[in-house]
């Protein structure tokens, strides 16, 4: 379906002159306006004899002096001219924005208009849903006014040179009374949302599968800008996270943010997903994570194509490669590497038992190397366990010496 151009619904640029023709003989809306026109008439008086607002009366008389321009004025009518006359916007979409603007917590304006075109390919503005919300009931109430940064914060020149990462705990779904955590994770040069992912839990492997995820899709940044969480810092300067040890493995480096006001840009990324996704859930009646994590993939590559961001004044992924085709980008491709799910697992030292044997999860194993021998046991975040016979290092192939990792 072709996009569409909507303002069905929406108030019309100029009152319907046919009712106006219907209330007036034509000679005397002729009258009224050549008065007018020969300022014998002032504007309030005029608008006042027809009925119309004062706008709508400059619009007429400006019809009415092309008309007298052409040698038509005599016969001038203000005929079919104003009014709404735009097709009717399709069912299927006054039935999304139904669904979405009746769930509880409604849908933002902004989201139903970005939903039609997403799900519809139908073009829409805040504006027009509002006024179709208010004409059909469905209005949100008037929220409480926001209060403005006082001044612009910077921005990166290039893409890939610093991602910012957060976590932000939340009730995504409806009527839950728990709170999962969702990481995001954007480009601070261009706004693209580089991840967004909700999690049962905060922990090291959901870093562990969110993070390579976003470099296989986009390319490894210089840095990530994050806080003072225990996964990102230790208060050793010698000593690495094991996360920051994985990033610092692969040229990443790692850049602590002094308050959480100093992240506003994935800051207001929270703000974006939490205004979004509970009416979204609620709407679609999602519960599941794995179910709302495939609808989230699919409204953040909307969002990145196709909304403009408002201060860039234009959409994340235009944004992203315009800096490509200028040479802004300090991106670098994910490597082949044979260490990659090694290095993005949970590292544990074990020594073989005196009987061969090691303990992987609930089980004890034998391996094939001397008892007392070292091997690191790691913890992948899909679940799966394998065992090395030495840590990663880039000077050296993994010797790999068990998986149960599904085939």
């Amino acid at each position: 379906m072709a996009v569409g151009t909507a303002s069905a619904g929406s108030l019309p640029i100029f009152e319907n002159y046919q009712q106006l023709a219907h209330r007036h003989a034509p000679v005397f809306i002729r009258d009224v306006l050549a008065n007018f026109c020969q300022d014998s008439l002032t504007a309030a008086a005029a608008a006042d004899e027809l009925g119309l607002s004062r706008s709508r009366l400059y619009a007429l008389a400006t019809a009415y002096r092309r008309a007298r321009a052409r040698k038509l004025g005599a016969v001038w009518t203000p005929g079919r001219s104003g009014g709404n006359h735009a097709a009717p916007w399709p069912q299927p979409v006054l039935a999304l924005l139904t669904k979405r603007l009746v769930c509880s917590p409604p849908c933002s304006y902004s989201f139903v208009a970005s939903e039609a075109l997403r799900l519809h390919n139908f073009k829409l503005d805040r504006a027009q849903v509002r006024r179709w919300a208010l004409a059909n009931a469905l209005a949100h109430a008037v929220p409480p006014k926001k209060v403005l940064a006082a001044v612009r914060r910077w921005q990166r020149h290039r893409i890939g040179e610093l991602w910012q990462l957060d976590a932000s705990p939340h009730r995504w779904f409806p009527n839950s009374k728990f709170s999962f955590p969702m990481l995001n994770m954007l480009d601070d040069c261009s706004r693209l949302f580089t991840g967004s992912k909700i999690y049962e839990r905060e922990l090291l492997l959901s870093y562990f599968d969110f993070l390579p995820a976003a470099f296989l899709a986009h390319g490894r940044p210089l840095q990530l800008y994050v806080d003072y969480h225990s996964i990102f810092f230790n208060h050793d300067p010698d000593a690495l996270t094991q996360l920051g040890w994985a990033l610092r493995f692969y040229d990443i480096s790692l850049s602590y943010a002094p308050t959480p006001q100093a992240k506003g840009k994935v800051e207001r990324e929270h703000q974006f997903w939490q205004g979004r996704l509970p009416p979204y859930f609620a709407s679609e009646k999602i519960t599941d994570l794995a179910v709302a994590n495939r609808h989230i993939d699919e409204l953040r590559a909307h969002h990145n194509a196709c909304e403009i961001h408002r201060e860039l004044r234009q959409t994340p992924h235009r944004a992203w490669e315009q800096a490509r085709k200028e040479k802004r980008s300090a991106l670098r491709p994910a490597p082949r590497c044979p260490w990659w799910d090694f290095v993005w697992s949970i590292r544990t030292t074990l020594k073989i038992g005196t009987d061969g044997r090691v303990p992987i999860g609930t089980q004890r194993l034998r391996l094939e190397k001397p008892p007392g021998t070292k091997v690191v046991l790691c913890l992948h975040p899909d679940g799966h366990h394998s065992v090395l016979a030495a840590p990663p290092d880039a000077q050296q192939k993994p010797t790999l010496l068990f998986t149960d990792r599904p085939r």
